[in-house]
């Protein structure tokens, strides 16, 4: 099996959202950072993941874009979509019934047909306008949030100008 096959067989499993078999694809070991939740070390910590994500997102479609490989290394562009009706997603947010997006890429390492290491990095501006943690782009909402924050970097600014780098 190549790297490629190793890793299209664990995105198939995922977007069946069999967990049992997408982690028969990791090595016990492995090592797996995602960019928006963190490090999780072992199968159980991945399949505790997915499972939680497929929970929170029961309806979730999960589309690989494209796939580039290089030796033992496999790099995936993904996309996922679903509705956000189930459990707490990520960090404990709860659900909001509305459309949660995500895209990504994936960097694996394989090693005797299994996935030993990966490296998940998520648009996650792009999951918190999904989710109603961020204002839709453009929008009155997004504007006066920008304002805000460049005002308030001004102040902090004009503090330090005037008291010292140890202020504000």
């Amino acid at each position: 099996m190549t790297p490629r096959d190793v890793v299209n067989g664990y995105f198939a499993a995922l977007a069946r959202q069999d967990t049992a078999a997408a982690v028969e694809f990791l090595d016990p070991e492995v090592v797996d950072e995602i960019s928006s939740v963190g490090v999780l070390r072992g199968r159980d910590e991945v399949r505790q993941f997915f499972d939680g994500l497929f929970k929170a997102v029961p309806d979730l479609e999960m589309r690989v874009e494209r796939t580039v490989r290089e030796r033992d290394t496999v790099a995936v562009q993904w996309r996922a979509q679903g509705t956000f009706t189930g459990g707490p997603l990520f960090n404990g947010i709860q659900a909001t019934g509305g459309e949660v997006r995500m895209r990504g890429c994936d960097v694996f390492d394989v090693r005797d047909d299994l996935i030993v290491r990966n490296i998940a990095f998520q648009d996650g501006l792009e999951l918190a306008r999904s989710l109603g943690l961020f204002p839709p782009q453009e929008s009155p909402a997004e504007r006066a949030m920008i304002g805000a924050f460049n005002t308030a970097t001004k102040v902090r600014a004009a503090v330090r100008d005037r008291f010292g780098p140890s202020s504000g």
